[in-house]
């Protein structure tokens, strides 16, 4: 099974807690004015590469968890699925996974909720231009959510997770 994505940025800071392996999937359809990363959008702009090639870059990092993002990994949920899945059976890594849509949405669309199975925090909703906010760490756009996926999955209800910025 392949991916088809963008780049692969290790080491980053900006993408949930830590160091993680950024891993940028192509193709989204949602379109949101304002986007930082428009040249995401294209279903077909990305580059195909093997689950088990992307696998086995991630593993070679002993300390950076993992970030899904793009476009949109919920485009590719199958090939995303089958990664998540490899990280949990080698690692302790988390993973987070940045989507346009909500959370309660996927819910209802089997192969992305297998992926949202797999997924330790989910930060959902569509980037809002006038509600971008330089103020919610890891966010776009105040409306987008941290959404703790195992818990929420637990419980039957929608769990946020609350991260605090760190003092300058």
């Amino acid at each position: 099974m392949t991916l088809s994505l963008l780049n692969i940025l290790e080491d980053t800071t900006v993408d949930g807690p830590g160091f993680r392996t950024a891993i940028y999937a192509a193709g989204c359809g949602h379109h949101c004015p304002g986007c930082h990363n428009p040249e995401s959008w294209d279903m077909g702009g990305g580059q195909e590469t093997p689950v088990a090639d992307v696998l086995e870059r991630v593993l070679a990092d002993d300390f950076a968890d993992v970030t899904f993002t793009g476009g949109d990994p919920m485009y590719q949920p199958e090939a995303f699925t089958e990664l998540a899945r490899g990280i949990h059976a080698r690692s302790r890594k988390t993973i987070w996974c940045y989507t346009g849509y909500h959370f309660e949405t996927l819910l209802g669309m089997p192969a992305q909720r297998r992926l949202l199975e797999q997924i330790d925090v989910l930060v959902d909703g569509p980037f809002v231009q006038s509600l971008r906010s330089e103020e919610c760490p890891f966010r776009g756009s105040s409306n987008q959510r941290l959404v703790d996926v195992p818990a929420s999955l637990r419980e039957g209800q929608t769990v946020l997770v609350e991260y605090q910025p760190l003092p300058e």
